[in-house]
């Protein structure tokens, strides 16, 4: 009886034996495949439910003036994120997110964002990002579970909408989409960081642990001076409502530097509330669009014939009859003139004239001069998206191309190569290209100083020339009403017809106007480019674009504290100039 107990006790040990066996191996085989095989999956579900990795934006750089009033900064600002709850009902979860919508005026669009997150058992949902000190408190009053909030930071621009075009904007991830901030947004953004966002299992408690610390971005110091950036949209914008013009730009410089002082454009908008579509605000009118000058290209005309040697400051031409043929094609004065020298024909801007001593030039020469003179090629401007403009190769010029050019068509240009080349003629000869950022601050201590560059393209003798006559054409011609009390301006005028597609030729009722011009004509302060396109009622550059030069050259030359000139000194400079041409 004994045996058959002890048999049968056996028999359970052996059996108990291999359950435990079979146990131990599965629960071994079940080890191995997580630990080893499914460690990889299994880590990174972990991961993903316990913790986010999440860049940090660093601070960006700030941006100055050149006498060191900031135009663009970065501050700390808090964003709202909403990471569920384990298991927590979506019902719940969207009462939350309607709260939150009310709260902070979500849009239809970003609600639509949040629920497919939703949906999709995300555990790190952004609510909005960089919401202002009002909305935060409003949040934070809410006390919503699974709510947090993650400091970041926002770009501000103490100043709105000054220098808009010019600056630029950042995207919501402090990347810059155009001007400064785009073109410099290397140097500006710095060296992105990283951290952990922790929870518990339940999904509640957050901690923040810093991986990889950020870099703050470099600093830039612009050449533009906020003063005269404000002076020149101020009167900018005074005389885009008088003439309801569509657009308008001026752009002032040293012209011994090709330093940009200041860049306006206008209509323009506030960088802190930039537009729902921002293609406005992204293209910059300065460097951006396209126009036939005009009149004003004479001075590129004026500079070939006298390089080349074609003409002389006592050569006539007949402009009796007030119309030329060239080609079949008739092109008229804008008034009624008799004999004019070559001075005259600069002085009262004759179409006429202009073109007859144009043709005495000769393709070739008068091809390289625009060429030499920067035009159908880009400045080089430090901002980006800059056109170089139409300027057709001399293979494609027509009978009647030299003649159009003379007086400003058939080439397309932007204000930037305008102001490039009267530069050319206020430096005596060389040509600098413009420029807008001064320095990049490495540290408190070091900066590094952006060079430039300058070519000669006419002789000093062709400068002084021209200058002396662009002079003339303010005190006596068409640019009279450009004139600065107590000092001598050397400039042009110019005015537009714009080609209209619609009757495949040119309008006679809608004009581009310009002017360009330097002062004081002997010593240049400043330069200065003005383009108002069409402008209702008077449109001359006389009438429009000139008076605009005065008022803001008047104003940035009493700010640069530049001195006045007395009526017998400016006698002895204009002398002088003659006296250097005759040699």
């Amino acid at each position: 009886m004994s045996s058959f107990y002890q048999k049968k006790a056996r028999i359970r040990i052996i059996t108990l034996g291999s359950f435990f066996m079979i146990w131990l191996v599965g629960l071994t085989i079940r080890l191995i495949q997580l630990q080893v095989f499914e460690h990889p999956r299994l880590k990174t579900e972990t991961l993903e439910q316990n913790q986010n990795r999440n860049t940090i934006h660093p601070k960006r750089g700030t941006i100055y003036d050149c006498t060191g009033n900031i135009l663009a900064r970065s501050l700390p600002i808090q964003s709202v994120f909403f990471s569920p709850f384990k298991g927590e009902p979506s019902h719940l979860q969207l009462e939350k997110i309607k709260k939150l919508k009310k709260t902070l005026g979500l849009s239809q669009n970003e609600l639509q964002n949040i629920y497919k997150r939703i949906e999709k058992n995300s555990s790190f949902i952004w609510i909005k990002r960089k919401i202002d000190p009002e909305e935060e408190k409003k949040v934070k009053r809410l006390s919503l579970s699974g709510v947090y909030f993650l400091e970041e930071n926002k770009r501000f621009y103490p100043h709105g909408k000054l220098a808009a075009h010019l600056l630029g904007r950042v995207n919501i991830d402090d990347v810059g989409a155009s001007g400064i901030e785009y073109k410099y947004n290397s140097v500006l953004e710095g060296k992105k960081g990283e951290h952990l966002i922790l929870r518990d299992a339940k999904k509640r408690e957050y901690r923040f642990e810093i991986l990889k610390e950020p870099e703050a971005g470099k600093d830039l110091i612009l050449t533009i001076d906020e003063t005269v950036q404000y002076y020149a949209e101020k009167e900018l914008e005074r005389v885009m409502h008088k003439t309801e013009a569509n657009w308008g730009t001026v752009i002032i410089s040293q012209p011994a530097t090709g330093e940009i002082l200041a860049m306006a454009n206008y209509p323009t908008c506030d960088l802190n509330n930039p537009p729902l579509m921002p293609l406005s605000l992204d293209r910059n009118r300065a460097i951006h669009y396209n126009f036939e000058p005009g009149s004003t290209f004479k001075i590129v005309t004026a500079s070939a014939a006298l390089e080349a040697r074609k003409v002389n400051l006592t050569d006539s031409f007949d402009c009796s009859k007030g119309f030329i043929r060239i080609a079949g094609k008739t092109i008229r004065d804008h008034e009624l003139f008799g004999v004019l020298s070559f001075p005259e024909v600069i002085i009262h801007s004759s179409n006429v004239g202009t073109i007859q001593f144009g043709q005495s030039i000769g393709e070739e020469i008068f091809f390289e001069t625009i060429k030499a003179f920067g035009f159908g090629e880009k400045t080089g401007i430090d901002l980006p998206a800059e056109e170089k403009g139409i300027f057709r190769p001399l293979d494609n010029w027509t009978k009647i191309s030299a003649a159009s050019l003379s007086i400003g068509y058939e080439i397309s240009v932007t204000a930037i190569q305008l102001l490039q080349a009267i530069n050319a003629i206020a430096n005596k000869g060389f040509i600098i290209s413009p420029r807008v950022v001064k320095k990049i601050l490495s540290s408190p201590d070091e900066a590094m100083e952006k060079p430039y560059r300058r070519r000669r393209i006419i002789s000093e003798r062709t400068a002084l020339v021209l200058t002396s006559i662009l002079q003339k054409a303010i005190q006596r011609g068409t640019g009279i009403t450009a004139r600065v009390e107590g000092y001598n301006v050397a400039g042009k005028t110019g005015t537009a017809q714009k080609f209209d597609p619609s009757i495949g030729g040119y309008s006679s009722t809608v004009h581009i106007s310009s002017f360009a011009g330097f002062v004081p004509a002997d010593n240049p302060a400043l330069s200065m480019v003005v383009v108002i396109d069409e402008a209702k009622g008077p449109y001359s550059g006389g009438e429009v674009a000139a008076p605009l030069f005065r008022e803001i050259a008047s104003l940035v030359l009493r700010y640069l504290r530049i001195p006045k000139q007395e009526k017998h000194l400016n006698t002895i400079i204009a002398k002088r100039h003659m006296r250097q041409v005759e040699r």
